[in-house]
């Protein structure tokens, strides 16, 4: 890509603090490349280049110069924004326009970030492939025969083909991280709590995270010290503000990494990712750490999700009363279903579970620092599918079943990194996920520093920029 929108992060903020570079220009830019891959694709359902330029005309005439001055910023079409449509990808929502900024949207957008568009989603975001009855399919850059993942894949593409120099996300059961990893991107899902999700029909959820997307791990973790932050309308955000977010560093000698293919056999995994995320463990030890091949007790992930989704879907869809008939995605109609029947006994077993599971969770994490296994188990898979139809040779049930490896992350609660680690035979990119412990956001931020820094993954084009 030629594009400047897809340069660095950092690097555009020289070149715009130095007069280089015009917020006009940057926004140009970005929008060329929305015009020329976007019909293809379908990352942005809510373009706002005109707005992000009169935006960009009015800062420069006031001398408004934030962190973020000039940025162009796409934000995912579940996420409001003052005076722009937000759908949800649902009929339900088609005409809705929000008086109101969500809350790190503001921030962004305080900081000089200018919204370039809305991204797609799957309706409700409920979905790891991304369209919807209002928008459609959204494709993967690396091969359009495949989908982009969800349920943030439309900023994950966006992202990755200069559309934007930053995008949101939210992340429950992988939603950034699952996208990130298939699109050749970075992803971030912080400790729940450390950007407040408002508004939101539920202020307690410990579940859904918003989080950023980037083309690297400093400009992801640039982006998500501007997101963070307590709120007092969110009881479970977090107050303290950890170093390193605005430069994670990259030394992680003397680290303990803890290595797995599939959590102890949790999950199944394609071959090439599995051998990706052995040799990305390995580099690990070459920087410095001591790596070891070990897996923390995560075997109840699947009975704790099934009533826990059930749970938090007839939370935040209360709101909608007898509308909730309308929606058509088969995978939250599920949960919505499960919901129904389940008794509070069940729900009862599910916290009761997870209080267990965070137990040998925090004895795991005292004994290693970071934990490093696939962002996803297997590569891009066609278009049409709602997910892989099977892994390594074994069948896969349901999506629930194909994202284990982020949604029993998501169960820990615990922060959470997707980063390029190599491409299969195929081209399609392969993400390798890094976890820390409790709260420790800046530490798994700067070993994906160290991580890419090592690697050099930073710059490669998706085929579809390559090719046309």
């Amino acid at each position: 890509m030629t594009e400047l929108a897809a340069l660095p992060l950092s690097r555009l903020r020289t070149m715009l603090d130095q007069g280089d570079l015009s917020p006009v220009e940057l926004v140009e830019s970005a929008r060329r490349a929305f015009e020329r891959w976007n019909g293809r694709l379908n990352a942005i359902v809510t373009p706002t280049f005109d707005r992000a330029i009169a935006d960009a005309t009015r800062a420069a005439r006031t001398g408004e110069r934030g962190p973020l001055y000039g940025i162009p910023l796409a934000v995912k079409d579940s996420v409001d924004t003052a005076g722009v449509r937000t759908t949800h990808g649902s009929p339900l929502f088609r005409d809705r326009v929000p008086n109101a900024d969500s809350l790190h949207v503001l921030r962004l957008r305080r900081a000089g970030a200018l919204l370039v568009g809305k991204t797609n989603t799957p309706e409700l975001e409920a979905g790891i492939n991304t369209r919807n009855p209002l928008f459609g399919q959204t494709l993967n850059p690396w091969d359009v025969t495949r989908g982009a993942g969800g349920s943030s894949g439309g900023s994950a593409v966006a992202v990755a083909t200069g559309m934007c120099v930053l995008a949101d996300g939210t992340d429950h059961g992988g939603s950034v991280r699952i996208p990130a990893a298939l699109n050749g991107v970075v992803g971030f899902r912080p400790s729940p709590g450390r950007v407040p999700l408002h508004p939101t029909p539920w202020v307690y959820d410990p579940f859904s995270v918003p989080g950023p997307l980037a083309r690297s791990v400093r400009d992801a973790a640039f982006m998500l010290s501007l997101m963070a932050g307590p709120d007092p309308r969110i009881p479970i955000s977090l107050a303290d503000a950890p170093a390193g977010l605005v430069d994670p560093g990259s030394d992680v000698r003397g680290l303990r990494v803890a290595w797995t293919r599939d959590l102890g056999g949790l999950f199944p995994v394609d071959t090439e990712v599995a051998a990706a995320v052995e040799r990305a463990a390995r580099r690990f030890a070459d920087l410095g750490a001591a790596v070891e091949e070990h897996a923390p007790d995560w075997r109840d992930a699947p009975s704790i999700i099934r009533s826990e989704r059930a749970f938090r879907t007839a939370v935040v869809t209360e709101q909608l009363g007898e509308r909730v008939g309308e929606i058509a995605n088969p995978l939250l109609r599920d949960y919505l279903g499960v919901a129904g029947r389940m008794t509070l006994s069940e729900v009862g077993r599910a916290e009761a579970l997870r209080s267990r599971y965070w137990e040998r969770t925090a004895a795991f994490f005292e004994q290693w620092d970071l934990l490093v296994l696939p962002a996803t188990a297997w590569t891009a898979f066609p278009s049409p599918s709602d997910f892989p139809a099977s892994v390594a040779g074994r069948a896969v049930e349901s999506a629930v079943d194909a994202i284990l490896a982020t949604y029993a992350v998501t169960v820990a609660g615990l922060p959470a990194l997707s980063v390029p680690c190599g491409r299969s035979a195929d081209g399609l990119p392969i993400g390798l996920q890094i976890v820390g412990g409790w709260r420790r956001d800046a530490e798994v931020l700067r070993a994906g520093a160290a991580f890419e820094d090592a690697f050099g993954w930073t710059g490669w084009e998706p085929a579809i920029a390559a090719r046309w």
